[in-house]
């Protein structure tokens, strides 16, 4: 169980302590940007895979809550949602994604308002809640400590990810990134509760049936993939 608690927070500091305080900006001048995000995606692959590896050596006796088949079906509800947010996130332009930039022109800072579209028109951070929703799915069906601390570790980073995207924007984009924040949400469907932005279920036929997809495909080859059964 140690080398699990290790391997989580090697996994929150590795993102949290670099990517989200001063350090990053002293490597990047150091090493240039482009250095940076190489290393940086390093540092996040190889404490993900760690994490991943340690995961199924742990013996997961120890119980929170007992298996239940009625807490099962907590992941199979949220995990179709959980890969609408995750493929539909790669169908649209984001200015959450690196490396993408909004000039404080006139015609750039509509072009950010037109760029709430799709899945983006749900949350700003599609990605990150699609972890967090994936997380938060397998804790309850699952119960058991080792379950626990691993998806609630990648929930938690899930979630405090789009907050601090959104903090980091804010400073780089100015007045593009505050254009974008007004007509979108970090909190899923809140900009469209609010009459920010309208939800369009044209532009969401695909990321639903695409997601779909992967899901069906996911629920086939899970024990393949992760060597527990669905039942």
């Amino acid at each position: 169980m140690a080398e699990l608690w290790f391997a989580a927070a090697i996994w929150l500091v590795t993102h949290l302590g670099i990517s989200s305080t001063p350090l990053r900006g002293v490597l990047v001048n150091t090493i240039g940007q482009g250095a940076y995000l190489g290393l940086y995606s390093l540092v996040a692959a190889g404490s993900l895979g760690y994490l991943i590896w340690v995961y199924p050596s742990v013996p997961s006796f120890d119980y929170l809550w007992l298996p239940n088949p009625d807490l099962y079906w907590a992941a199979k509800i949220t995990m179709p949602v959980a890969f609408i947010l995750l493929v539909g996130g790669f169908m649209v332009r984001n200015p959450t994604n690196v490396g993408m930039s909004i000039s404080d022109t006139p015609e750039a800072i509509e072009q950010a308002r037109e760029m709430a579209k799709g899945v983006t028109r749900i949350t700003r951070h599609p990605l990150q809640w699609a972890i967090v929703i994936w997380g938060v799915g397998h804790v309850i069906a699952n119960g058991d400590w080792v379950s626990v601390i691993f998806f609630s570790t990648l929930a938690l980073l899930g979630l405090i990810g789009g907050y601090l995207i959104d903090r980091k924007k804010a400073i780089a984009l100015g007045a593009g990134w505050d254009a974008y924040a007004a007509v979108t949400s970090n909190l899923p469907f809140a900009a469209i509760v609010s009459g920010r932005n309208p939800l369009v279920a044209k532009e969401l036929a695909l990321p639903v049936l695409v997601g779909a997809l992967v899901y069906g495909l996911v629920f086939y080859f899970h024990e393949a993939i992760t060597g527990a059964i669905i039942i």
